[in-house]
């Protein structure tokens, strides 16, 4: 908290209020307005939270002007680049980078707890089989507090990180089972000799009749998919698990309603939609009329993938997984035409004026379907791979939230309905 205030006069009744000027380690300053409805009588009104701060974290940090994200204060182009998704969920869960003792011991206690109840493979399979896999992982994930009960004092420390590590650890294992079970394929039980995305893959794809080798290229552009998706402030996915979690709420039922919102296809289902934007397309000839089309605002059509609500310049993460992109085709000897019409799409947008001065560039949601795809996973799962990452986050926000003194989330509204009108009998109602 800073010294510097912003007066705010009222100039209907001369009454002033003084505003303190909240002041972190980066960003933007923040008025704190705590005491407006009390002195002055209003309340403020900011639809989508555009300009509202909920919370104070040391979690994450973006500028979207600079084009710029950090965990922990680590540039994620260091991260992206150095170090490992188990390496990063230690850092966002304990604020630090660990030692090579604390790495393994960590490392350890997730795959110690990547199994799941078998009771729950049960509940999986009540799903019809064509049930879209985020459906399932949020009633799966949900159900877990019926698991874990014993352990759920959210008032005591050691259950709170108890919990968190196993919801990274089982994240991959439900997901996983929620895809087997669409293919019509037997459980897949976790591999604990394998790391983390290869563990994942081997769930993934391996069968009974066959012996799966995991792919080291899969394995590695997974790993950094992870690692850009494992936070990013206070999203729609964030913000939910914060506001269920200001309720009191277990960690279990705040990350089914996490998923949920991640559902939406304007969040964590944006990958997905640009997949199914490019088949649209259908060809690199059809990319100038598509470009015309998005700019026609009368025209129901989007360019899926393109700009971002908090990044005003290049998404940092897609220009990270931009180049990944051509490592992983290359690696894996796939010739996508899929890439190809993606990199043409991209090259005329950015030439094209209305896209620069609008500040249109690909986003990361641009590049990582094509990146699953690549890899076998199909379109249906690609929100889920998403939900695994992003739990690490979720967590994580969760846990700091948990240890700073909450009050339960409850936003205002501006009613625009009705005034007090009087009830009358049902006969005089014409």
């Amino acid at each position: 908290m800073a010294d510097k205030k912003v007066y705010v006069t009222d100039e209907s009744s001369g009454t002033q209020l003084n505003l303190p000027v909240i002041l972190g380690t980066e960003g933007e300053p923040t008025l704190d307005i705590k005491a407006l409805p009390s002195t002055l009588g209003y309340f403020t009104y900011d639809p989508g939270f555009a300009a509202t701060a909920a919370c104070t974290s040391k979690i994450t940090f973006i500028d979207g002007g600079k084009g710029i994200l950090r965990y922990r204060g680590y540039p994620i182009e260091q991260l992206a680049e150095r170090s490992t998704f188990v390496e990063v969920s230690y850092l966002l869960l304990y604020g630090e980078l660990p030692t090579e003792t604390q790495l393994n011991h960590f490392r350890d206690e997730l795959t110690y707890h990547t199994m799941v109840n078998e009771q729950l493979n049960h509940f999986i399979s009540g799903f019809h089989y064509d049930a879209h896999p985020m459906a399932m992982m949020a009633g799966v994930v949900g159900s877990l507090a019926a698991f874990y009960h014993n352990r759920l004092d959210m008032e005591n420390p050691e259950h709170r990180i108890l919990s968190a590590k196993r919801m990274i650890a089982k994240m991959p294992t439900i997901a996983a089972a929620c895809y087997r079970h669409h293919m019509g394929w037997p459980v897949g039980y976790p591999q604990n000799s394998l790391r983390f995305c290869e563990r994942f893959l081997h769930m993934m794809f391996s069968v009974p009749a066959e012996t799966y080798e995991v792919s080291e290229v899969a394995a590695k552009a997974l790993d950094l998919l992870f690692i850009l998706h494992a936070d990013h402030e206070q999203n729609a996915s964030t913000s939910t698990v914060r506001l269920v979690g200001s309720t009191g709420a277990n960690p279990y039922a705040c990350v089914a309603a996490g998923i949920s919102a991640l559902w939406g296809p304007a969040h964590g289902g944006a990958n997905e939609a640009v997949l199914e934007m490019l088949d649209e397309i259908g060809d690199i000839s059809n990319v100038p009329k598509y470009v015309k089309r998005a700019k026609d605002k009368s025209d129901p059509f989007r360019l899926m993938g393109f700009g971002h609500r908090v990044y005003k310049n290049y998404d940092p993460r897609a220009t990270i997984i931009r180049a990944a992109c051509y490592e992983v085709l290359d690696e894996l000897g796939k010739d996508d035409p899929m890439m190809d019409l993606a990199m043409e799409l991209e090259r005329i947008a950015l030439e094209d004026d209305y896209f620069v001065e609008k500040k249109l560039y690909p986003n990361v949601d641009f590049y990582s379907g094509i990146i699953y795809k690549a890899l076998g996973i199909p379109v249906s799962m690609f929100t889920v791979m998403f939900a695994i990452a992003r739990t690490v986050g979720w967590v994580s926000q969760w846990l700091e939230q948990c240890e700073t003194p909450t009050k339960i989330g409850r936003p205002r509204q501006v009613y625009a309905g009705p005034v007090e009108r009087r009830y009358r009998a049902l006969h005089r109602r014409s």
